[in-house]
């Protein structure tokens, strides 16, 4: 891989993390965490095996769909409470939502089987 390449990458994965951490809307959140997943994506495929390419496409499949659960939970919110701060999350059904994201997001248990 090019270093430039692996350079970009590393600099939107911190870029990603930042601008995550720093969030206090649910859509800014959501955007630092896609920074992180499409920066991940292409250091996890660089060997071109076989392996690497499935463990991609999964990480790919599991953090998409956490990502449209995590705009759910705040959409959710957002029609029951009116806003989309972060610290406004009251609807039990948000709160279940968000909770099952972020575990797909983190690989916890039972979501760890896309886990590379």
């Amino acid at each position: 891989m090019n270093p430039y390449a692996k350079l970009t990458f590393l600099m939107s994965l911190m870029l990603g993390t930042t601008i995550t951490a720093s969030s206090n809307q649910w859509v800014s959140a959501w955007a630092g965490l896609e920074i992180n997943t499409l920066a991940i994506i292409p250091l996890i495929s660089k060997s071109h095996h076989p392996r690497a390419i499935e463990a991609a496409i999964k990480y790919f499949l599991v953090q998409a769909a956490a990502s449209t659960l995590l705009l759910f939970s705040s959409m959710i919110n957002a029609w029951h409470t009116g806003q989309w701060d972060i610290t406004q999350l009251n609807h039990p059904t948000s709160s279940l939502l968000l909770t099952t994201a972020i575990a797909m997001k983190l690989g916890l248990v039972p979501f760890h089987f896309w886990f590379p």
